[in-house]
């Protein structure tokens, strides 16, 4: 790895509005770019927006996925990359020749298209389709892998994509302020986002306290610590769909110490150094090497896998 100075955004995107998402990753990413960023993070679905996928039918799904790499989407975000001469990643719905669906995250450069990542525990829709692999490339000098939203509260996804290499982990997210039997979790008021320039206050201590970041500091800064890694956030903030999204884009460092993060009450980009040292400094790296892979029997036992998030079962986080 290298020095790279990296972007995490936050947005309120539309639902089903590609032209106006697209045009805010377009003005974030010149935002990001003007700060030195080299590559620059959008959040999960991004570009059709997210939540509202919840009650489409497979037709309708069908309707907003797109093939990739020869979709529109990925056209724009290719013209986007090439424009301000920079990496840029977002999020969205992928179909295939055999007209599956996938949650699907997108990297493009100034020369087109990198690769894309599939989401591992898709769950917004029953009729979205699992990826099944870990993706890890070289990226500017660095080794870099991607895991979506509900990907990251499995510690074994994680940590398969550090032993595959990964330095820098990109986690796009759709998450906090939504339903929860935790304590102190829980929704955040419409009205309170709608009044966010008369009181900001109010609205910050929703954001920041148990329903929002104290709730991802629970457990991120765990992954990045653990495995040794950077961790790249992304969420939206504002409506979206059902929920208030409370944003807090940040980047996590190797011992789990917060690099960078927005403060903002709205659309935000911040941009964070990265360095190698961290690296190798790191626990998580340690940690690596003491595995005991001959006790780990239990831990790849064949089961059925079930995606169960809790606020689509009485609406209750996961």
């Amino acid at each position: 790895m290298r020095d790279i100075r990296v972007a995490t955004a936050q947005f309120e995107n539309r639902d089903n509005d590609k032209p106006f998402n697209l045009g805010r990753i377009d003005a974030l990413t010149r935002q990001a770019v003007a700060q030195g960023a080299e590559i620059v993070s959008f959040h999960e679905g991004c570009i059709p927006g997210y939540t509202w996928l919840q009650p489409l039918t497979k037709e309708q799904l069908l309707e907003v996925a797109e093939v990739v790499p020869d979709g529109p989407s990925v056209a724009r975000l290719i013209e986007i990359a090439r424009h301000h001469q920079v990496v840029v990643m977002a999020g969205l719905i992928e179909r295939d020749a055999e007209d599956r669906i996938y949650n699907c995250y997108v990297t493009v450069g100034p020369d087109g298209y990198l690769t894309k990542f599939r989401k591992l525990h898709p769950f917004v829709n029953p009729h979205l389709s699992a990826g099944d692999e870990y993706k890890v490339i070289d990226l500017l000098g660095c080794k870099v892998g991607f895991l979506i939203c509900y990907d990251n509260n499995l510690p074994e996804n994680v940590r398969l994509t550090a032993m595959l290499g990964a330095e820098i982990i990109f986690m796009p997210h759709v998450t906090c302020c939504l339903p929860s039997v935790m304590p102190g979790r829980g929704t955040v008021d419409r009205e309170l986002w709608e009044q966010r320039e008369r009181d900001p206050a109010r609205l910050r201590q929703q954001f920041h306290g148990p329903k929002g970041r104290q709730w991802l500091m629970r457990w991120l800064p765990t992954r990045a610590y653990e495995n040794g890694v950077y961790a790249v956030f992304s969420n939206p903030i504002g409506w979206d769909y059902d929920t208030v999204k409370p944003g807090l884009a940040m980047i996590l460092d190797p011992f789990g110490e917060v690099v960078i993060e927005s403060p903002a009450l709205g659309d935000d980009v911040v941009v964070g150094l990265l360095t190698p040292e961290k690296l190798a400094q790191s626990s998580g790296q340690r940690y690596l090497k003491a595995r005991r892979p001959e006790l780990y029997e239990k831990l790849v036992e064949p089961q059925e896998s079930v995606t169960l998030p809790g606020w689509s079962m009485e609406r209750v986080d996961e």
